[in-house]
């Protein structure tokens, strides 16, 4: 098949990119021809909370990427919509995930359709986003409404579309699957050495842009826990702050934990992931509010236990007892798990675990769940 990806991939960074690009990567393995269309302006920089939204990493030449798309010019709309119609695709996937860019990918998908042979379909990250604005009442059914098909990475993304979807188009649900081009698993010992870490300490992360809706206040407080101090642990917090970072270093000094916290508050470009979570004894994510979640996806590919909250589809993802813990969102129930994985040390039950678990997550099944079953049900 000919098939075009829409949506975000280098020169811009981050972990939608990574997806894209890894999912273009699996379609190209299995035989098809495949191209990915992504911005020549993604945000306009006052809308964009980091500090640079370009990757400073080499170009894959592996890949086949055409930056196109003005996520603010509705001329620009038009005429890519053209350009991709002219190229006659089976299929084109628009990879979704913010109700900004629902104007542009409708335009664009719109304007394709009107050759009566490209299939649009979106895989969609996140329907409703995690910090709501007024645009999530205007634009998601205009995109939605111009899609022949959804798929979604989590139960609750499947239920949050079909809010928007009044027709009841073909969907099909896919898990995130493992990102597993950070490299390959090191020892602890290796990864500890190039971080600079003490290796007589046990290290918990939290790894990723920090945003409200991450919870890492939450984190914070269940680790000044008195129970953790013996033994012997610290937490890495590893990401660029999206928002002021002030509060949080405010806090961590009122805990008095300033010791026992590592800041690796920059971006962490792909080249180092690795170091972080073969460095860590388990992978943190104590969201307040989500959908799936990149990182424990990572933290399969890695072998890395989990702590996730009971929110959006990451229990489905980290069954609670056996590739880690899936707790409430509050302070109490992410101590008590923090102590429970290094008081009845856990770590070897949970790795042998994952190790099954992790089968259910290649690349190979999100493809078949486009190509063999999305598809299928069009048709």
């Amino acid at each position: 098949m000919k098939i075009i990806i829409v949506g975000t991939a280098y020169p811009f960074r981050g972990g939608l990119a990574a997806f894209n690009e890894r999912l273009a990567r699996q379609f190209q393995q299995e035989g098809h021809d495949v191209a990915m269309y992504t911005f020549t302006l993604q945000y306009p920089s006052f809308l964009f909370p980091g500090k640079t939204q370009y990757s400073d990493e080499p170009a894959p030449n592996d890949l086949h990427i055409k930056e196109e798309i003005n996520s603010v010019n509705p001329l620009n709309w038009l005429s890519v919509g053209r350009k991709i119609r002219d190229e006659k695709a089976d299929l084109v996937i628009f990879a979704y995930w913010l109700s900004f860019m629902a104007p542009s990918f409708g335009t664009i998908a719109r304007t394709i359709k009107k050759d009566n042979k490209t299939t649009c379909i979106a895989l969609v990250h996140n329907m409703i986003p995690h910090e709501p604005n007024i645009l999530d009442k205007i634009f998601p059914a205009y995109f939605v409404n111009s899609m022949d098909a959804f798929v979604a990475l989590s139960e609750s993304v499947m239920n949050d579309i079909s809010i928007y979807d009044k027709k009841s188009k073909p969907k099909c649900f896919s898990p995130h699957p493992i990102y597993d081009h950070y490299g390959e698993i090191l020892s602890r010992e290796s990864a500890l050495s190039e971080l600079n870490l003490d290796k007589e300490k046990r290290y918990l992360l939290f790894f990723g842009f920090i945003r409200a809706y991450k919870g890492l206040d939450l984190l914070l407080d269940a680790f000044s826990d008195e129970r953790l101090r013996k033994y012997n642990v610290k937490l890495i917090i590893a990401g660029e702050f999206y928002e002021d970072e002030q509060f949080y270093i405010e806090k961590i000094k009122a805990l008095g934990i300033e010791s026992d916290i590592e800041l690796r508050t920059d971006f962490i470009p792909d080249n180092e992931v690795k170091y972080y979570f073969c460095a860590a004894d388990m992978i943190v994510q104590p969201y307040k509010t989500a959908t799936q979640s990149g990182v424990t996806q990572i933290a399969y590919h890695f072998e890395k236990p989990m702590l996730v909250t009971n929110v959006g589809g990451l229990s489905e993802i980290v069954p609670h007892g056996k590739v880690g813990y899936a707790v409430n969102p509050n302070t109490n129930d992410i101590a008590d798990a923090l102590v429970d994985f290094f008081e009845n040390e856990k770590n070897d039950e949970f790795i042998e675990n994952i190790r099954r678990e992790k089968e259910k997550y290649a690349w190979s099944k999100m493809t078949d769940t486009i190509i063999a079953e999305l598809l299928q049900k069009i048709s």
